[in-house]
C-alpha cells in the first residue's frame, strides 16, 4: 500500500509522443485501432452537421447503450470521452479514502488529487504477472479504481476476482475502456446489476478510432448516475458524438467489433512472438496479453526509444506509470506489415 507521491507525470499520455515531431512516425504508442473510423461511421458522423443549429439530445444515445446492455437507461450516463467520467466520480461523490490500483491508466488518480482527495495506490507486482489480489485492497478503500483489461499492463483479471473488491458502502470503478478489444469480452462487467456499488467505464474512443470526437458512457446504479449527471454541465456529449454512439450500438457495428478483436488477438500474438525473438538481448513481455497493447520491459528503454523515433517509430514510455520503472514501454497493437517494419526497427535499436 502507497500513499501518493509526485515523481510520475500523471499527466503524460500516449498522444504526447506523436505530437509536432512525433507526427509522422508510425504510431505505436496510441491505443487506438488504426484505419479507424470505418467510412460508414464517418458518414453517420457526417450525416449529424445538418443539425448542429439545434442542442444536443441525448435520449436515443442513451436508449441505446441502455438497449446493448440490457440496462435500463436510468443505468447510463453519456460522458466526453471516459475521461470526463473520473472528473465526474472525483467530484460528486463523497469520497474518503479512494484506492487507485496501479500500474493503470494515470487519469483517475490525477481528477481524484486535483479534486482535492488523498489517493493511496495499490501496486500489482511484475513477480505476480500484475495479476489482482484483493486482499492488497484495504478493507476501509470506499473507492477502488481498476483498468480491466489493464493499460498498461494489458492484464484481463477475471470478474470473479474484481467482484470480490465489492462492498457495501463502497464505490467499485472499472474502466473497460479496452473490453472491446477482447474477443466475446470475456470478463466484462458491463450489465451487471448484481454488484454493490459497482461502475462502468466504457469509451468508443479505442476501437472506433473517435479519440477527437470525445465519447465514453458509465454504467452504474441510478443514484449514482443521478450525482454524477448532476456534476456535469449542460449538453456535454455533443451531435456527431451522438450520432456516433448511436450508430457504434447496432448489431452491424458490434458484429464489427467482434470480428476486430480476433484480429487484434492474432495480430498481438505475431507481435509477442517477434518480441518474444529478442529474450536473450533481455526483451521481455508482460502477460498473457488481452488487450489490444502489450507492455515490454527491455534494457536501456529510454535510449531504445530515442532510437527508434530516428528510424521512423513511437512507442510509450512506461516509467510514468506508478508501479513500472523506466525500462518499460508499451506498444500497441497493429497489422502484421507494421509489426514487422517495428521488429525489423527494434533489433537494430536494441543495445
Amino acid at each position: 500500500m502507497h500513499t501518493e507521491d509526485s515523481r510520475h507525470d500523471l499527466r503524460h499520455h500516449g498522444d504526447a509522443e506523436v505530437r509536432d515531431d512525433g507526427s509522422a512516425l508510425v504510431d505505436l504508442a496510441v491505443n487506438v485501432r488504426a484505419d479507424t473510423p470505418p467510412a460508414w461511421l464517418r458518414e453517420r458522423i457526417a450525416e449529424s452537421l445538418g443539425s448542429l443549429a439545434a442542442y444536443p439530445d441525448g435520449r436515443a444515445a442513451r436508449a441505446a447503450v441502455a438497449a446493448r446492455h440490457g440496462l435500463p437507461v436510468e443505468r447510463v450516463l453519456l460522458t466526453a470521452g471516459a475521461a470526463e467520467a473520473f472528473v465526474l466520480l472525483a467530484r460528486a461523490l463523497k469520497v474518503r479514502q479512494p484506492v487507485v490500483v496501479h500500474p493503470q491508466f494515470t487519469e483517475p488518480e490525477a481528477a481524484l488529487r486535483d479534486a482535492g482527495h488523498t489517493v493511496d495506490r495499490v501496486l500489482l507486482r511484475e513477480a505476480d504477472g500484475f495479476r489482482l489480489d484483493p486482499a492488497a485492497v484495504p478493507e476501509e478503500a470506499d473507492l477502488v479504481v481498476i483498468g480491466n483489461p489493464t493499460n498498461p499492463t494489458s492484464v484481463l483479471h477475471p470478474a470473479d476476482t474484481i467482484t470480490r473488491l465489492a462492498r457495501h458502502g463502497r464505490t467499485l470503478v472499472v474502466d473497460e475502456a479496452f473490453m472491446d478489444a477482447v474477443p466475446g469480452e470475456r470478463e466484462t462487467l458491463a450489465g451487471r446489476t448484481d454488484v454493490p456499488g459497482l461502475v462502468v467505464l466504457r469509451s468508443l474512443t479505442k476501437t472506433w478510432g473517435l479519440a477527437g470526437l470525445r465519447i465514453g458512457y458509465v454504467l452504474a446504479a441510478p443514484e449514482t448516475i443521478g450525482s454524477l449527471e448532476q456534476a456535469q454541465p449542460l449538453w456535454p456529449v455533443s451531435t456527431p458524438a451522438l450520432a456516433a454512439t448511436e450508430a457504434c450500438m447496432t448489431p452491424r457495428a458490434l458484429a464489427e467489433a467482434g470480428h476486430a478483436a480476433h484480429r487484434i488477438a492474432a495480430d498481438r500474438a505475431h507481435l509477442v512472438a517477434g518480441l518474444s525473438a529478442f529474450a536473450d538481448r533481455g526483451v521481455s513481455v508482460a502477460g498473457p496479453a488481452e488487450g489490444s497493447f502489450v507492455l515490454v520491459r527491455m534494457p536501456g528503454a529510454a535510449g531504445v526509444r530515442r532510437r527508434l523515433r530516428e528510424l521512423g517509430y513511437a512507442v510509450r514510455r512506461g516509467d510514468t506509470f506508478p508501479g513500472l520503472g523506466e525500462e518499460w514501454v508499451r506498444v500497441a497493437v497493429r497489422d502484421r506489415g507494421t509489426v514487422n517494419g517495428f521488429l525489423s526497427a527494434l533489433s537494430v535499436a536494441l543495445p
